[in-house]
């Protein structure tokens, strides 16, 4: 069937209608009466209004979008004096912490809506306005006030970039039922399907916390890294909890378990397994050294410098707040499609972060032990060809993770 029979499913009401229905009752699990926090682009108004929508239709009491208009940046970026560039608003920060002490819910759809748009500007000027990114919202998800997730939400122009030998049409098409067969919404029922496969992924999480392991030691071509754990680490998956026991999938779609290591403890090189979109840029190529927890080599085939500018931003930002695992039984990385989105590749692929970590993966004892950052940046490090290997205290090896299959 060709692009001219064919409808693109975002392009049909009752589709685009299941979707939000599924990130707004499932994914975020709105509560009647709640507030619904909408994080957006222009360019993404059809899926916003369709969320928004549901979330009047699930009880919301007030629906509030704040949408992000990538070509202002690009503005600031080119015109604004440099000592101004990382000057963030102070009110923008206090809607995310009165979000929190509101217990609203939140739904912050991911995607390029404007890709390359700032990849002919000066890589170390991008690196200093991380906008719409703001470092109030690790704590409000660290004190876990309110329930959120974050969802892809597909673009024409993301499609041309993700499918770029397809007719436009075509691309659009294709990118749309991927998003869909991700998010499992080609299944009788998605819900059922989400339940499964978080079980699947609580239980492994659960079990390799069990171990109780020193360290993680990644290896595989160009990578050999050895990342340590925190003594109180432990593995979280696709369900979290609100202080107030709503439980929530903070992605859609979730295929990892991850933690919070010792940030003083990296030591060896990685080589990321696919691209990193930062700052409205592609890194390809992109290679890492950490010696004593500090990473204190980027290197990229492109835009190496958008990285290092993110990682020169505080003092620990240069330093691990996150470590992941995805194994090989999930939908994204057996579609073998890079799709420049963070929120997709890296719940293709292992994955690592520099910057801000999750306190509520250690226990209290140890909060003051995880990163702290104002950035939080994810790279995937993971394939079939990289195994993860648990380390205890005197060095003995376990497998956790080999082409792609857990060994626990």
């Amino acid at each position: 069937m060709s692009s001219e029979d064919k409808r693109a499913a975002f392009d049909d009401p009752e589709v685009l209608e299941r979707f939000a229905d599924l990130v707004v009752k499932t994914a975020a699990n709105l509560q009647r009466g709640q507030l619904l926090a909408i994080g957006s682009e222009i360019g993404k108004e059809a899926v916003t209004r369709a969320v928004a929508a549901a979330g009047y239709r699930h009880g919301a009491k007030f629906v509030d979008v704040a949408y992000f208009d990538l070509h202002v940046k690009r503005a600031r970026l080119q015109y604004a004096d440099e000592e101004t560039l990382d000057y963030v608003p102070p009110y923008l920060g206090e809607r995310i912490l009165q979000l929190g002490e509101l217990h609203a819910a939140r739904v912050g759809l991911t995607g390029p809506a404007h890709p390359g748009l700032l990849s002919d500007l000066d890589p170390n000027r991008v690196g200093r306005d991380q906008l719409p990114a703001v470092r109030e919202t690790g704590k409000v998800v660290n004190e876990r006030k309110t329930n959120w997730t974050a969802v892809p939400c597909p673009t024409r122009p993301w499609a041309q970039l993700v499918h770029p030998d397809l007719d436009p049409e075509d691309a659009w098409i294709k990118l749309c039922d991927e998003i869909l067969h991700v998010c499992r919404l080609d299944e009788d029922d998605p819900i059922a399907a989400w339940e499964e496969r978080a079980t699947t992924l609580v239980t492994a999480a659960d079990k390799l916390t069990s171990r109780g392991f020193d360290a993680l030691r990644f290896e595989g071509p160009g990578t050999d890294l050895t990342v340590g754990l925190n003594k109180t680490s432990k593995f979280l998956a696709a369900r979290f909890e609100t202080v107030d026991g709503i439980v929530h999938l903070p992605n859609l779609p979730s295929e990892e378990i991850f933690t919070s290591p010792d940030p003083t403890r990296a030591e060896g090189v990685v080589r990321a397994t696919k691209p990193l979109v930062l700052g409205g840029s592609i890194i390809r190529g992109l290679e890492v050294e950490f010696r004593d927890g500090r990473a204190v080599r980027i290197d990229a085939d492109e835009n190496a410098e958008v990285l290092r500018s993110y990682a020169a931003r505080d003092e620990n930002a240069n330093r691990l707040g996150e470590t992941a695992l995805v194994d090989g039984d999930g939908r994204i990385g057996k579609l073998d499609t890079v799709f420049f989105d963070t929120l997709l590749d890296e719940n293709a692929a292992s994955h690592i972060a520099l910057g801000h970590a999750y306190q509520m993966c250690v226990d209290e004892s140890e909060w003051d032990k995880v990163n702290d950052s104002t950035i939080h940046v994810d790279f995937m490090i993971g394939s079939n060809d990289v195994s993860v290997h648990g380390l205890d205290a005197a060095g003995a090896s376990t497998p956790v993770l080999v082409g792609g299959a857990w060994q626990l």
